[in-house]
């Protein structure tokens, strides 16, 4: 009875709805990457499959991005001609049907005799054109070649999404690179300047730290990195600002050994640990936890110091990017967190006058886009 079952799984209009969405499923990867020859090239069978048509071509406004379909002298024919008969749709934005004056080659074996030509749209801009060739047109031809131009225009449109979010990521970095503070930096070579008498050794070991503290926070290149990484280099900066502060920063690690694999956004633990080491020690004292937590899918990390506390208008300002504000980088990775995980995972800021602050982040245990740099 189950191998009857199984048989027999689907009616055909099921089975037609699986195969479309698995041929558009093998499109889409290609296409996320941006329209690029070679994306094209590798979507286009894909595409020519969706359509079920004699031939397809890509084309924008430098020429034919990708062909697929028949080949040798009849392509050769009618891929010298595409760009031709893209223009007119490139420039006013408007699907083309045209008949065999306009496309037959000719050569009464060629199977090409119509062809109908549907706009590539990003942005309200047409960016290039999808030309779906045939033996005769009809309208489910006309309606289904605009249909799969419009997924089109939806996949390239989040591949350019992406490339807009890698170039936001890369100047919020660089941005953030530029905010280290060069009192630290002064501060711990003023700091290992003081051992060089009075114990070259420790001296020797701080500089060592300071050398990969810079290598890391100052490396090219990634925008993530992981959760023990990251955590690495908060420890070698911690080193530096306990050889200056000494018995007066106490710091606490609590870390889940479960979540320091988890990929995270390089450079979003350190700067909130500075912020906490700056405002916890206004008193002249203070102690910083830093706790890494597993929850389930996600990894939950947070900075919490005693130090004077803040007042919730001035967090609000920092976090909004208002220029003037002494947090250091907490409106920078805040919106860092939003661009990669969603508004849903921003900072969470915990803090009163006289009350400390904590601030916690949630980081999903896997993302799509989301790879570590070697």
């Amino acid at each position: 009875m189950f191998a009857r079952r199984r048989k027999h799984f689907g009616t055909p209009a099921d089975k037609a709805t699986y195969a479309t969405l698995h041929t558009a499923s093998l499109a889409s990867p290609h296409l996320r990457e941006g329209l690029t020859p070679a994306a094209a090239g590798k979507a286009s069978r894909h595409l020519r499959d969706l359509l079920g048509t004699a031939a397809i071509a890509i084309c924008d406004s430098s020429g034919v991005l990708a062909w697929d379909g028949v080949g040798g002298p009849y392509e050769s024919n009618h891929r010298r001609d595409a760009k031709d008969l893209a223009a007119p749709t490139l420039r006013s934005g408007r699907t083309a049907v045209l008949g065999a004056h306009d496309v037959a080659c000719g050569d009464p074996q060629c199977p090409i005799r119509t062809a109908v030509v549907a706009p590539i749209v990003t942005e309200e801009r047409v960016v290039a054109v999808l030309v779906a060739y045939s033996n005769n047109t009809s309208a489910a031809l006309v309606r289904a070649t605009e249909e799969v131009a419009r997924w089109v225009s939806g996949q390239v449109e989040l591949a350019e999404l992406n490339k807009e979010r890698t170039r936001a990521m890369e100047a919020e970095l660089r941005a953030l690179r530029a905010q280290i503070s060069p009192h630290f930096i002064y501060n711990a070579l003023a700091a290992i300047a003081s051992f060089v008498r009075t114990d070259p050794e420790r001296a020797r070991e701080l500089l060592l730290e300071f050398a990969d503290f810079s290598r890391y926070a100052l490396r090219r290149g990634g925008e993530f990195t992981t959760l023990a990484d990251e955590l690495r280099n908060v420890e070698r900066y911690l080193v530096l600002e306990q050889a200056r502060f000494g018995e007066r920063l106490k710091v606490s690690l609590q870390i889940a050994p479960e979540v320091l694999p988890v990929v995270i956004p390089f450079l979003v633990v350190q700067p909130l640990v500075e912020n906490a080491v700056r405002h916890g020690l206004e008193a002249g004292a203070g102690s910083i936890t830093i706790r890494a937590r597993d929850r389930i899918n996600e990894a939950e990390i947070s900075v919490e110091d005693d130090g004077a506390g803040s007042d919730p208008e001035v967090i609000r300002a920092a976090l909004s990017g208002e220029t003037g504000s002494d947090s250091v980088g907490l409106g920078n990775v805040d919106a860092r967190l939003r661009q990669v995980y969603g508004d849903a995972y921003g900072l969470v800021v915990e803090t009163a006058l006289d009350a400390g602050t904590k601030v916690t982040f949630r980081i999903p245990k896997y993302s799509s886009g989301v790879h570590a740099s070697p």
